[in-house]
This record gives C-alpha cells, sequence and structure tokens, in this order.
C-alpha cells in the first residue's frame, strides 16, 4: 500500500490509567518507534475496560488515523475484554488457535506451572486476525485489516509490548505502508529565553527550506530546538539538516552545548575529562541537587570528587572556610559569600573547580533587598573566581531546577574559555 502521508492513533485500555494508578509509558514508546518510520501520531486516547468505549474509540480513530494501535486488556481475567471486543467490532468469532495453546503449555512448563483454564482462553484469537506471537508472556498481539487500514492490539505489560512492537509489528508495518523518511536532529542551548532565541534566529529560521521545521521546546533554562525534515533518503536529509545547523553556528552558537539526548550535565564531563580537571559543588539553596544532575551521569567519578550542602551558616564556616565577618556583613545571599563557597570546596576537597549556589529559594524567607527568588552562583578555579546574580520565581522547585542549570551554564562557558 503506498501513501505519502501515514496518520497513527494509539488507544491505551484500562480502567488503572483512567484512575491514575499507573503511569502511561506505552503511548509515549510507541509514538516514538511510529515517528521512526515516518508515520504522525495524530491523537492518543484512553478509555476504560468497557466494550463499547473501546467500540466508539476505535470508531473515532479510524475514521482519522490508518494505523491504529491499542495497548492492553489482553490478559486472562475477566476484565481483559479487548480481544473480545475486537471479535465483534470486527464481525469474526473467537477460535481456538492450536499453535499458540502448545506455545502457552510449554511456556508454563518451563516455569514449573500447569497452564489453567484462564490462561486455556489466551489460545483462543479472532479468526480474522494475524498473530502476532509473544515470546514474552501469554498475551498474543493481533493484526487486523480493514478497509484498507491496520489495527494492532498488543499487551498493556510494557516489557511485552516494546518486544511485539519490535519484533513483530514494526517489520510488518514496514512492508504494508511506504512512508517518506523523518529525521530529526535537536540543537540543545542554555542560557538564553525562548523568546530572545527566536528574535536572534528568525531569518535564519524563515530561510528554512519547506520541507525542514524547526520547533522550539523549553524546560528550565534551557532550549531545544528540533528540526525535522521529510524526504525519500535519510542521506539527503541529514545533509541538508547539517548544512542549516552550520548556518545557524555564528548566530546562536555560544548558547549551542550539544545535540541530540546530550545533556548539560554529559557536556560538562565531557569537557572536564577533555581537559583533565576536576570539580566539587558547595550548595544551599539548590539542596544537593547539582550535585545529583553531575552524579546521574555514569562515569562522573573521574571527575567530580564530591559536594557539601552547606544550607546552614555554620556550614559554611566551618566545613567551606566562609568568613564569619563576610556573612556578618553581607548576609547568606550574596556575591561574597557565594565567591568564598566556591573557593572553599575547591580548596577543601583539592579539585581544580568549585561551584557554588545560594538563594531564597521561596516560598518565604524573602526581603525587599532580597525577594524570593534571588540567588547567587559562583565559579571558581586557580585563575580566580566569578559570580553571578539570578533573580528567578517564587516557586521554589523551580527555583532550585533553574540555579541548577545556570550554575552549570557558567561552569561550561568558563571551563571553555580556560
Amino acid at each position: 500500500m503506498k501513501n505519502q502521508s501515514i496518520s497513527a492513533e494509539i488507544i491505551t485500555i484500562g480502567d488503572e490509567i483512567l484512575y491514575g494508578q499507573i503511569t502511561d509509558t506505552n503511548s509515549q514508546y510507541l509514538s516514538a518507534q511510529l515517528d521512526g518510520l515516518g508515520i504522525r501520531v495524530v491523537r492518543k486516547t484512553s478509555v476504560g475496560d468497557r466494550a463499547a468505549d473501546i467500540r466508539q474509540a476505535l470508531d473515532a480513530a479510524l475514521s482519522i488515523a490508518q494505523l491504529v494501535i491499542l495497548t492492553g486488556g489482553l490478559g486472562p481475567t475477566k476484565d481483559d475484554i479487548t480481544k473480545h471486543t475486537l471479535a465483534e467490532y470486527f464481525d469474526t468469532e473467537l477460535v481456538m488457535h492450536e499453535p499458540t495453546l502448545a506455545r502457552l503449555k510449554a511456556f508454563f512448563e518451563q516455569r514449573g506451572k500447569v497452564l489453567n483454564e484462564l490462561n486455556h482462553r489466551q489460545a483462543m484469537l479472532p479468526a480474522a486476525s494475524t498473530l502476532l506471537p509473544n515470546a514474552k508472556g501469554t498475551a498474543m498481539g493481533m493484526w487486523f485489516e480493514h478497509q484498507g487500514k491496520v489495527v494492532i492490539s498488543l499487551p498493556g505489560v510494557p516489557h511485552e509490548m516494546k518486544h511485539l512492537i519490535e519484533d513483530e509489528a514494526l517489520p510488518r508495518i514496514r512492508e504494508f505502508f511506504q512512508t517518506p523518511i523523518i529525521y530529526h536532529k535537536m540543537i540543545r542551548t542554555v542560557g538564553v529565553p525562548e523568546s530572545i532565541l527566536a528574535e536572534k534566529i528568525a531569518d535564519w529560521e524563515s530561510a528554512l527550506p519547506e520541507h525542514i521545521k524547526l520547533a522550539y521546546l523549553p524546560n528550565y533554562g534551557q532550549v531545544r530546538l528540533r528540526l525535522t525534515a521529510r524526504g525519500a533518503r535519510r542521506q539527503v536529509l541529514e545533509q541538508e539538516v547539517d548544512a542549516q545547523i552550520a548556518a545557524l553556528l555564528p548566530i546562536a552558537g555560544k548558547y549551542i552545548y550539544g545535540y541530540d539526548d546530550l545533556t548539560l550535565e554529559q557536556a560538562i564531563g565531557e569537557r572536564l575529562m577533555a581537559k583533565g580537571k576536576t570539580m566539587a559543588t558547595a550548595e544551599s539553596c539548590t539542596g544537593g541537587h547539582v550535585a545529583h544532575l553531575i552524579t546521574s551521569i555514569p562515569g562522573s567519578s573521574r571527575y567530580f570528587m564530591g559536594g557539601i550542602v552547606s544550607y546552614d551558616n555554620a556550614v559554611k564556616m566551618g566545613q567551606l572556610g566562609v568568613q564569619s565577618s563576610t556573612l556578618e556583613e553581607h548576609g547568606a545571599v550574596s556575591e561574597a559569600t557565594v565567591l568564598e563557597m566556591a573557593q572553599g570546596v575547591r580548596a577543601r576537597l583539592g579539585t581544580n573547580i568549585g561551584l557554588a549556589t545560594s538563594g531564597v529559594a521561596g516560598p518565604g524567607g524573602g526581603t525587599p533587598d532580597k525577594p524570593v527568588g534571588t540567588v547567587w552562583i559562583a565559579y571558581a578555579d586557580e585563575s580566580g573566581a566569578v559570580a553571578k546574580r539570578l533573580q528567578l520565581t517564587e516557586d521554589r522547585m523551580i527555583n532550585i531546577r533553574l540555579s541548577s542549570t545556570a550554575v552549570l551554564n557558567l561552569a561550561r562557558l568558563q571551563i571553555d574559555q580556560s
């Protein structure tokens, strides 16, 4: 079947999703898999374990999409009604599939168990469907073709669903649909608000070819620029996108720290290893969040020596060497204090670089001179120290995340200059 543009809808089935008892990770995963095939997911729907709701969702999905994927409701218990509902929907009957029955018996025997009546029923499959064998569990997947469209039913257990979509469904989808290639490239920026970045690159964005689209994805002090190219040949698309990035670098290169899945903390780790540098952190208002981000990267022990959460002034003085006179004259949230914190942790832990944060995270504690959201960050190395004041929000968690991003970006900028 030849189509230039294929749309898909994902339907997740289960009362537990609607009740908020589990998180639906299946639809996110399926969207990424379909996107890799050049198939656009136009809608995601969640319904409960009721036949009428499933039928209604199918009607709506097939009215807008050529491909519909359902997950959930294929287990052995009475509330697992997807298979029966699909048989009725496609006007077919459930029949015993002997090869599946044999596989189920072997599956249970390998685990020292006996196939019971409930699991025996799982070998009953709609006659009009194509079986998608499940090597990871007892619920088989099903493939239906209906008026030139495809409906796929998969189990809701994530590891079983992933096995079936990757090993069974995707190869069939590729064969059934012929779609254009979609190529994504993520450009990661930090230290510039979305609106200012958009203004700076407006002319570049306007000059993008028609088949290359730009999307802005902001998140806690960072903005990801996603370039999406559509065409017939992946190699050509990659070359065209690379050319567009080369044109972007003179305009916004100072904000770009990496591409695709690279995180800011990964980018800093790579820079530290390349230069043979080590780092330590002294945190007050961020409460260890900066250290958490750094140590979330495998292998960070090669460049991160440790951190001190100096929440109380006594710890700032006793562990970091901040002078009591500095605190008395300037206060804990000040340029002078945060500079001494960064220098102190570097000296105390014997590292090349020290980072520090101190601020009023909120919601209380603000003053007219230092309102909630006032944060000082600092960087220190063998050549000296620099500090920067931030004026953030009134939300405590947002302030912690923004401050962490800002001090990591300060480190990136200073390391690149060293």
